[in-house]
């Protein structure tokens, strides 16, 4: 009896966040006011990140951030099935209640700890493949991960269906600060690469406690008729999608530390992260507030075309100059933030950055696909991408060795 009224009032403590109705009121003025927020909250995780990247980078070496580069390949991976696309489902819904998100819940549980124990048991194995015994104990401490994501994720989902940007601003900027401190004060301890497993640690384990504390729905028991089916198709193709693109955008990092090495994959991982990272600042808050808002009004084209070039014009303006920006002072830029040790990584800096301006342009098509339902056609078309470019890469690497690579 106490635990079915337990149940019963969580269940209606997060009945306002199923619903949606109200937010087609005042669209305009919530998307705004949620961009200007979600962006300030990103230029405060940027300017952190920033001071992370300038401290970290002249208290560790290449060596352990290739040692780093070598397991995230294949913790990002794993990644991908995190939520099983789940948490998208969720924001996309039209309607959803209690019991489906609930049975969401559980899927994503049980997922979670199946996913930290298999990357756990396979770290003697990644450990054999890079020739590197460093990466068992790393491996099995980042599984760690996939657990404290499992418990966020319909939180996280509802949280950002309701558009409550404001919370979910304040819940990242505090988990970045949080995880930042942690990986600096551990390094000038000595800590070595083992600064950057805290911080990565620490970053999963205050969201997690931020959206349960900031989401006051609980989940029930999981049921059979909860009528999920259509969400997990949804979510198995939007799934799909994500392990087609990054096995094409990340099999240079795993030729790269397997053929040349930790110091060669150190440089390439670090210019990479450095030419991605003004991108990603912009990319993420746009699309934490485009998706949900597009999501809402698909019924009216007009209305969701003028929104969608909006968002589009968005990114593409403060993308493509920044991204160039950085190409032309790429000289001053990469020993600023580095420092002297990393002047290898500027030729490499320099190449990565023209893709990156043409791919300012790649989150707004993610969003037309996944806020009008159609992650199947998603997963067809980064398939046929993902194939080419997988294809480039292998024919790439085989040009030769890391003296070749500075020299692009």
């Amino acid at each position: 009896m106490i635990k079915a009224k337990a149940q019963t009032s969580a269940a209606i403590a997060g009945e306002t966040f199923f619903k949606t109705d109200h937010l087609q009121k005042d669209l305009k003025k919530k998307s705004v006011r949620g961009g200007a927020i979600t962006m300030v909250a990103q230029a405060m995780k940027f300017m952190l990140q920033m001071c992370s990247t300038i401290v970290l980078a002249r208290l560790l070496t290449p060596d352990d951030y290739g040692l780093i580069g070598m397991v995230t390949v294949v913790i990002k991976f794993v990644v991908l099935f995190k939520d099983l696309g789940l948490s998208t489902a969720t924001i996309q819904r039209a309607n959803i209640n209690h019991k489906q998100v609930s049975t969401l819940f559980w899927i994503n549980i049980a997922f979670g700890i199946f996913v930290a124990l298999l990357v756990a048991g396979l770290s003697p194995l990644i450990a054999w493949f890079y020739k590197e015994p460093r990466l068992i104990n790393i491996t099995t401490a980042l599984a760690f991960i996939f657990i404290c994501r499992a418990l966020s994720v319909q939180h996280e989902a509802l949280l950002k269906r309701q558009m409550m940007f404001n919370i979910l601003a304040k819940i990242d900027v505090l988990s970045m600060l949080s995880a930042v401190v942690i990986a600096i004060i551990t390094a000038t301890q000595g800590s070595g690469y083992w600064s950057i497993v805290y911080m990565l640690l620490m970053m999963s384990t205050v969201n997690t406690i931020g959206v349960w504390i900031a989401c006051p729905w609980r989940p029930g028991l999981p049921r059979r008729n909860a009528n999920v089916r259509s969400m997990l198709a949804f979510g198995s193709n939007l799934t799909g999608f994500k392990i087609a693109n990054y096995l094409s955008l990340n099999l240079d990092n795993i030729l790269i530390g397997r053929l040349w090495g930790t110091v060669a994959l150190g440089l390439y991982a670090k210019a990479y992260q450095l030419v991605l990272l003004p991108m990603d600042q912009i990319n993420a808050p746009l699309t934490t507030i485009a998706l949900p808002a597009l999501s809402r009004i698909t019924e009216d084209q007009e209305k969701y075309r003028n929104y969608y070039y909006k968002a589009v014009l968005s990114v593409t303006s403060i993308g493509m100059p920044l991204v160039g920006y950085m190409f032309a002072t790429a000289d001053q830029l990469i020993p600023f933030v580095l420092g002297d040790k990393w002047s290898d990584a500027v030729p490499i800096f320099l190449f990565l950055a023209i893709p990156a301006f043409l791919g300012t342009l790649e989150p707004a098509m993610a969003w037309a696909y996944q806020s009008l339902g159609r992650a199947d056609r998603q997963f067809r078309s980064g398939l046929v991408i993902s194939i080419l470019t997988a294809i480039a890469f292998v024919i790439g690497v085989r040009w030769g060795g890391p003296s070749e690579l500075l020299q692009l």
